[in-house]
């Protein structure tokens, strides 16, 4: 031990145990960084999906809007600033208040029953069946086929002379329906489509959601002596109300945007002679290609756009209030 160690006070560093300025410095920066890395990562993360949405659909969204603003032409392009011109001459067009009509009642005889039989469905699925995955796959088949394909086939079994449909209710001693020429009869054919397609991919969301709730919950059910309808309805139901809010949103945004189905359902296209089930979409199709304004069909886009927001903010609440007195009961 030098002389220095011996007069040195008890706990003092020497010159050369003391950390260098450089070395503080450096534990500064990496403690930041790792602040940074706590705070800012979570939005990293999720960014692409944002970006990808302000590509994808904030900035067509924002562009239909500015067109829908100007005489638009598809040949000649954009034209003067016209403001809310193309918005009234919509509004006072009969075709326009008929597509809506037509795609609200397409919309509630599909989007409605599709929830409940999916939930329906979902159930049955998630009991004790044998090959449930054989099951739970044929549920999905319909999804994966082609809506052009769903189209042709049910609109030769929904054909008015010789479809597959009449000619059964002609052995049951029933009339024809024409289903082209009758204005529910179609939508009843059209939303028969939609439900074919969709009623099983909501019905794998619903059972994901069910294998999610804790068995403990069913066994003490079952202990208090609640069968399987009042488990089904006491316990199931509530317990999947965002599931069932999810759903019922997702099926509204897609049934007020049909096009599909409605397009394929007739040679030419245009939703029957009488336009009996002609869509919103469908509008927009016609205004836009057919006509070759533009201007028009995005005040026609902008209309539906504000219609899906109204609507589904609507059932959003009715679909919440509904779960919490299933839940309150």
């Amino acid at each position: 031990m030098s002389v220095t160690d011996r007069v040195r006070p008890q706990g003092q560093l020497s010159d050369e145990e003391k950390p260098s300025n450089r070395s503080v410095r450096r534990l500064a920066f990496s403690q930041q960084l790792s602040r940074w890395d706590v705070k800012f990562s979570p939005y990293l993360y999720i960014s692409p999906f944002f970006l990808l949405f302000a590509l994808t659909g904030l900035f067509p969204l924002l562009y239909t809007g500015w067109v829908s603003l100007h005489n638009w032409n598809l040949i000649g392009g954009q034209g003067k600033f016209i403001g809310m011109e193309n918005f009234g001459f919509v509004l006072g067009q009969p075709y326009f208040w008929n597509a809506v009509s037509n795609t609200l009642s397409i919309f509630l005889l599909s989007s409605v029953p599709q929830v409940v039989l999916a939930l329906l469905i979902a159930a049955v699925l998630d009991a004790n069946l044998r090959a449930k995955t054989f099951w739970r796959m044929g549920v999905l088949v319909p999804f994966v086929v082609a809506p052009v394909a769903v189209g042709l086939i049910f609109n030769n079994l929904f054909a008015d002379q010789f479809g597959l449909v009449n000619e059964l209710l002609g052995l049951l001693g029933l009339d024809p329906v024409r289903w082209h020429s009758d204005q529910l009869a179609s939508h009843l054919a059209i939303a028969t489509m939609v439900n074919f397609r969709w009623i099983g991919y909501n019905a794998l969301i619903f059972l994901a959601a069910m294998q999610a709730i804790p068995r403990d919950v069913f066994e003490a059910a079952t202990i208090d002596g609640a069968g399987r309808v009042r488990q089904f309805l006491s316990v199931t139901v509530p317990m999947l109300r965002p599931t069932v809010i999810f759903v019922a949103i997702t099926s509204t945004i897609g049934g007020l945007q049909i096009f599909d189905e409605p397009r394929v359902f007739d040679q030419s296209g245009l939703g029957g002679a009488d336009r009996q089930w002609q869509t919103l979409t469908m509008y927009i199709w016609e205004l836009g290609w057919g006509q070759r304004n533009f201007g028009r069909a995005s005040a026609v886009a902008w209309l539906l756009f504000l219609m899906i927001v109204l609507i589904a903010l609507v059932n959003f609440l009715l679909t919440r209030r509904i779960a919490n007195q299933g839940g309150r009961k």
